[in-house]
Parts: C-alpha cells; sequence; structure tokens
C-alpha cells in the first residue's frame, strides 16, 4: 500500500477540500460606454466588441 512519507495536517487538508465561492460575480462598468461588464472579459455593444474600454471590433455598416 502507498504511504505518505509525512503526514499532512488537518489544515492542509481542510483547505484542499474546501469549494467555497464567490457568490455574486463582479461587475465593472465601462466608464466610455456606460455598459456593465463581467471583468476580464470582453463585452458587445451596438455591435462593437470592447475590451477595456477600446474597441476590438468594430460593427460593419449595413
Amino acid at each position: 500500500m502507498a504511504h505518505p512519507k509525512s503526514r499532512i495536517s488537518k489544515q492542509r487538508k481542510r483547505k484542499r477540500r474546501t469549494h467555497y465561492k464567490l457568490d455574486t460575480p463582479n461587475y465593472s462598468t465601462c466608464p466610455n460606454t456606460g455598459e456593465t461588464h463581467l471583468r476580464h472579459r470582453a463585452y458587445e455593444v451596438d455591435g462593437n466588441l470592447y475590451y477595456r474600454g477600446k474597441i476590438l471590433v468594430k460593427a460593419e455598416n449595413r
């Protein structure tokens, strides 16, 4: 049978097994568009794709 080389403390074991997560995601408001969005994610406003307040992909004019 496998033998652990050293004992794992109760605290270390419980830290590994914990399943606590954030309850609600953090939302941010864009200073340029005023749109609320998830942090560290690109978001779409009027067909334009924004990230950190800058346009990544501009919408085509149809």
